[in-house]
């Protein structure tokens, strides 16, 4: 199946979606301490998604999910499920949010630390985040799918570290999941050609061990099998006219909203 092409309508809609989930992430920041669980992370965002802003959380129920949003702790590679347990001094945790407003999703997911991150932590997560942003970059009508995922794996393995196969980024509307299949890895000059109008994540599963992974038995924590840390960080995107807009762009960041190659 190809990309959908958005609508100008639609887009907006996107907009709206994408805007509301960067919110969620950046309300939850000033709770990821020491002793929370992410039970009650999870209780704060999805109160945030239904109460305040009138939307529905994506993940919860989606094929038997029971949370709200993802928490991935250490090294659980993504997919981790909210509970009772508390967080502690030195822990690194994705935290992935997926809001449904008016039919349309908006997905982003950032990496957040417990107290002070060791120099190994502190660097993954780095370097994950750029890994993101040097995807970001390369996104403008006619690159291929091939040239992000070919630049995302030279940056993680020039730093020595391995991007996970077996997840992807993905194309996203009124689906959660729509084509295309956004690869992390990959050779350049290969892949769907990107056209104007196309709304996608780039999420990248950086490890700072082997790229190998394992399903637990709740049959959704994905963890890394050497039990090293792995990062992670999303943002859904659209495909403009002469670049990409970021639709779940936060305030702290550096990077543009808008980037153009024109």
């Amino acid at each position: 199946m190809a990309a959908i092409i958005k609508t100008a309508e639609e887009i907006e809609k996107m907009r709206i979606a994408g805007q509301l989930a960067a919110d969620v992430l950046t309300m939850i920041e000033p709770f990821i301490q020491k002793g929370t669980t992410t039970n009650e992370l999870n209780r704060l965002c999805h109160d945030m998604i239904v109460n305040e802003q009138q939307a529905v959380p994506a993940p919860l129920n989606y094929h038997g999910f029971p949370k709200s949003i993802c928490t991935s702790l250490n090294y659980v590679v993504c997919h981790g499920i909210p509970n009772d347990k508390a967080l502690k001094d030195g822990d690194i945790i994705n935290i992935d949010i997926t809001v449904i407003k008016d039919g349309y999703h908006g997905d982003t997911s950032k990496m957040f630390v417990v107290g002070k991150p060791s120099i190994l932590a502190e660097r993954l997560s780095r370097v994950a985040q750029e890994c993101l942003y040097i995807g970001i970059n390369l996104v403008k009508p006619g690159a291929r799918l091939g040239d992000i995922g070919a630049a995302i794996q030279k940056h993680a393995e020039k730093n020595s570290y391995s991007v996970v196969r077996e997840y992807c980024g993905h194309g996203i509307g009124a689906g959660f999941h729509e084509e295309p299949q956004v690869l992390h890895y990959g050779k350049a000059g290969t892949g769907e050609t990107l056209k104007v109008g196309q709304c996608f994540t780039i999420e990248p599963m950086i490890n700072a061990g082997k790229k190998n992974c394992k399903v637990l038995k709740d049959d959704w924590t994905v963890v890394t099998k050497d039990k090293k840390l792995s990062a992670q960080w999303e943002h859904t995107l659209l495909v403009t006219e002469n670049g990409v807009e970021i639709l779940t762009l936060r305030p702290e960041e550096t990077i543009e909203r808008f980037i153009s190659h024109i």
